[in-house]
């Protein structure tokens, strides 16, 4: 997703990630109205903070195969998540140059990039890298990425017409100067290891095991189909769904023991990350312009009734622009409100420091309006969906 006018992609030079959170730092009541009893809460790994990076799409599609960790009965590992980055900026120059410039550039991606990362390049626990040097203690790489995008820019304009094989050694070299060199080996627990095999000893997963979805009325249901947005610059075609069934794949798999990656759009003024609460007003297109402070805080004031979420609703955010591709962040449980409505229990990679501590309660009609992608183990699926794409 995007850091790019939020966090999943990343596109602007000057970080978007950080101009979306201050853009839905508003969105807030000076005391929430919701109450929440938890229903189901699976067992994660620790909050972390992606800084001023777009790279939520990295901390939380590995989070969630931290989670796939502990519910295949491993030891969880906070896994780097920089590393995943780093390999998909590798992986995504390549593209870049390939495609003469022609596709998105920035910290973002999706879910699936983890997955492909993963398979392809292995896994290294946080401990081994951590993509911060002299004394950092927070991402930032605004200038990293001007830099990196200079050089990808001076390959695809070079008037001798040939590509020089040394592009990819300075690339590398400049990451190098950001992020640190990867280690070709590492200690991990009194044991020598490679990322690829840390991955299959230690981490365990299998990458053919997870599948994502998306949900637009404009392909058909129950086949695959292109995701549209900028941050895919692997291409990747996905099982499209109707909205509805991306929420019955969520309770399924939370009913199971398993978690979900969830790619989404945050940037709506019903999205409240201080107030921890996301849910869709009754009408939402009058929430498209001007919002004033008054009728953001009345929005947080307590639960609100919510529209039918249908596919001609959902399409037309889509369409328009409005719904757009902009953070990834993990579902790890189920909780409820004071009257009784269901919420999704959301770890968010912001840190620590909302109303609840880093997590977020977002209802199911906004998952099914919102949503991008979601990412899933297969044995999460419900028989009512894997039948239809014959899984």
């Amino acid at each position: 997703m995007a850091a790019f006018s939020v966090a999943f992609t990343g596109i602007g030079l000057l970080h978007a990630q950080d101009d979306l959170i201050k853009k839905i730092s508003g969105n807030s009541s000076d005391s929430t109205g919701f109450r929440f009893t938890d229903i189901i809460n699976l067992a994660v790994t620790p909050i972390e903070n992606q800084g001023s990076s777009g790279t939520c799409w990295s901390y939380s599609a590995n989070s969630f195969l931290e989670s796939e960790m502990i519910k295949a009965g491993r030891k969880p590992v906070p896994l780097a998540k920089i590393y995943t980055a780093r390999r998909s900026y590798e992986d995504k120059a390549a593209n870049y140059v390939k495609m003469n410039g022609a596709v998105s550039w920035g910290d973002g991606g999706e879910p699936h990039d983890v997955i492909n990362m993963y398979a392809k390049y292995g896994a290294v626990p946080e401990t081994a890298y951590t993509g911060l040097l002299n004394g950092a203690t927070t991402n930032n790489f605004s200038e990293m990425q001007a830099i990196l995008k200079s050089i990808l820019d001076a390959v695809i304009k070079n008037p001798a017409g040939v590509l020089s094989p040394r592009w990819k050694k300075a690339f590398a070299a400049t990451l190098d100067a950001y992020l640190g060199p990867v280690p070709p080996m590492f200690t991990y627990e009194n044991k020598s290891y490679t990322p690829q095999s840390f991955a299959k000893e230690v981490v365990g997963l299998d990458p053919d095991n997870y599948i994502e979805f998306i949900s637009q009325n404009n392909t058909p249901y129950w086949q695959k189909a292109m995701m549209m947005v900028p941050d895919n610059w692997a291409f990747q075609w996905d099982y499209n769904i109707p909205q509805t069934a991306l929420t019955d794949i969520i309770d399924h798999a939370l009913k199971n023991g398993y978690t979900v990656a969830w790619g989404t759009d945050v940037s709506e003024p019903y999205f409240s990350w201080p107030n921890g609460v996301a849910f869709v007003p009754q009408t939402p297109a009058s929430y498209v312009k001007t919002v004033t402070a008054a009728q953001k805080k009345e929005l947080f004031s307590g639960p609100k009734p919510e529209p039918e979420i249908t596919a001609a609703l959902r399409q037309t955010g889509i369409e328009n622009g409005q719904t757009s591709d902009d953070h990834g962040m993990h579902i790890v449980g189920l909780s409820k409100d004071q009257q009784g409505k269901e919420y999704y229990i959301i770890k968010n990679s912001w840190g620590t420091g909302n109303e609840y501590k880093g997590y977020l309660h977002v209802t199911k009609a906004y998952v099914q309006f919102k949503t991008t992608s979601i990412l899933v183990n297969k044995k999460a699926v419900p028989q009512s969906v894997a039948s239809k794409i014959r899984l």
